[in-house]
């Protein structure tokens, strides 16, 4: 019996898979994180010292060179110390060389990597499905954690997942192409105007134009049917989160809070259970 049809017969094997996958994805999706902001940082830097006296950096730096390295004492990562959640447990959270602390987020992203991957899995079973909410799961991972730790969303993750959804729902993977095309536009009007009512009625800027693109994205995966639990559920989320922080003073009044993690862990309750979320929306509006 083949892999493959092994994965179609059995949806154990098919979750185990894609969980081993997903833990895999995870490690990458670390380096994604720590570089991809840099690399923006050394462009944008680039385009300004273009036009002056300074000299942009010149050595390779992308997502696949430099070999990944300790922050602290540069020692190259073996292969060893670069299996999934495991090499973390078994150095105890520390380089190997310098005896430096490694955050916990690296073995957290490759945990939560593979938990999304086996839900994706076990939930869809084999096919077009599973595969796209892989690939959502993993984009919307990334894209929380950078937000978290830069407040960045980068076109360069939002952008290319927004197009794949539309692609997907060409074949009616998740919703028709119509509620896919208008979701998208629908999602990023909502959020484009909440942004600039907000600034008209304050002066500030309450959100940035990552999180329109992200909602953008969630609405062509999901249609534009399912954004309003997607808002509700994230700005609830995202406020009772942050007046839980004020409380315990761990963010000062007017230190700004990312959203985007917020929608994004929306999205993904929406793309499991947004049957009977949707039900229990319309049942409470009175909406038949």
């Amino acid at each position: 019996m083949t892999l493959t049809l092994l994965m179609e017969t059995s949806p154990l094997a098919f979750t185990i898979v894609c969980l081993i996958l997903g833990l895999l994805i995870g490690s990458f999706l670390n380096v994604v994180i720590h570089r991809l902001p840099i690399m923006l940082e050394r462009e944008w830097r680039a385009e300004y010292v273009r036009f002056g006296s300074e000299t942009p950096p010149t050595e390779k730096y992308n997502l696949l060179v430099p070999r990944s390295r300790c922050p602290h004492c540069g020692h190259p990562i073996t292969a060893l110390e670069n299996i999934p959640v495991l090499s973390y447990i078994m150095l105890h959270g520390r380089c190997s060389a310098c005896h430096a602390r490694i955050s916990p987020r690296y073995a957290l992203v490759e945990a939560a990597s593979g938990l999304l991957s086996a839900c994706a899995a076990w939930h869809f079973g084999f096919g077009w499905a599973a595969l796209g909410a892989l690939m959502l799961g993993w984009g919307l991972l990334a894209m929380s954690v950078i937000d978290l730790e830069t407040q960045l969303l980068p076109d360069r993750l939002t952008m290319p997942l927004l197009w794949l959804g539309l692609l997907f729902n060409l074949g009616r993977v998740f919703t028709d192409i119509d509620s896919a095309v208008i979701g998208a536009v629908a999602g990023y009007l909502a959020l484009w105007s909440v942004y600039h009512a907000f600034r008209l009625l304050t002066g500030k800027e309450g959100m940035g134009y990552g999180d329109f693109k992200l909602l953008a994205l969630l609405g062509a995966w999901l249609g534009w049917q399912r954004l309003p639990v997607v808002i509700i559920m994230a700005a609830g989320v995202g406020a009772v989160l942050g007046l839980a922080l004020l409380a315990s003073k761990r963010r000062k009044q007017g230190q700004p809070i990312p959203f985007g993690p917020f929608l994004a862990a929306a999205g993904v309750i929406v793309l499991y259970w947004g049957g009977p979320l949707m039900d229990a929306y319309l049942s409470f509006t009175g909406v038949h």
